[in-house]
């Protein structure tokens, strides 16, 4: 999606393969490092992080390792820390500043059995999102994606799993792009947001923050007037899906 609009767009996992793909393992400090450094030395500048990795296995969480556990936090919480903290050394420096755009999930607000860990790491993400975007604003904006079920997997492709949404379908991966877009260059007054991308699921659960506004809590703190971000000039860093393994 950001190379729709002209972003050149680097890729990173523990594997792949293709011409802007980069092997990052983004849960070590040192690869990260080197990740960024890439990313600055090629193209000169980092406008718009998506920190995309995460995931967890279904396990039961009374049984489960501490190793387990673990390893999920350091994926789901930790890892995008490290690699927020490697991005605003850069666009701190950038006139521009930049935007960091956190996929989150809806596990984040609501129960996530046989996830458990999963589902307090991406609600540690969510607090994490607003924090940062105190802290960091008004030069760099962070925001999140509550994102609900995706098709993705083959698994999740049963009728019986869309039935549970109210729009009758899950998302597609481009539905979820689009929203990075926006986050990360075509909203320029939306900062500290976790919108949910449920299609529905969550319609009846209050909205904590209203995007296009300051929180509440934060009305003293952000002074972020609206940036110009140029989408056809801007190098993005979209970090992809990465399963935990105990």
């Amino acid at each position: 999606m950001f190379r729709d609009v002209g972003a050149r767009v680097v890729v990173c996992a523990r594997s792949g393969a293709g011409p802007d793909f980069v092997r990052c393992d983004v849960r070590e400090p040192a690869e990260v490092t080197r990740l960024v450094s890439f990313v600055v030395t090629e193209y000169g500048r980092l406008d718009v992080l998506v920190n995309n990795s995460g995931g967890a296995p279904f396990a039961d969480t009374a049984t489960a390792s501490a190793r387990f556990h673990e390893k999920v936090v350091a994926l789901n919480l930790l890892a995008p820390l490290g690699v927020a903290q490697a991005a605003i050394a850069v666009m701190q420096q950038q006139e521009t500043g930049g935007v960091i755009v956190n996929v989150s999930s809806v596990s984040a607000t609501r129960p996530s059995p046989r996830t458990a860990a999963y589902g307090a790491a991406k609600a540690g993400l969510d607090n994490l999102t607003a924090t940062l975007a105190v802290e960091w604003a008004p030069k760099v904006r962070v925001n999140a994606l509550d994102v609900g079920m995706v098709g993705t997997l083959p698994s999740l492709c049963d009728p019986s799993v869309a039935a549970t949404v109210p729009l009758g379908r899950l998302a597609t991966p481009a539905e979820v792009g689009a929203c990075a877009v926006l986050r990360g260059g075509c909203s320029k007054w939306t900062v500290a947001a976790c919108p949910s991308r449920t299609a529905g699921a969550t319609a009846r659960r209050a909205t904590r923050v209203r995007a296009g506004r300051r929180p509440s809590w934060a009305r003293w703190w952000l002074r972020c007037w609206p940036r110009r971000l140029h989408l056809n000039r801007c190098t993005a860093l979209e970090l992809v899906l990465s399963v935990a393994r105990a």
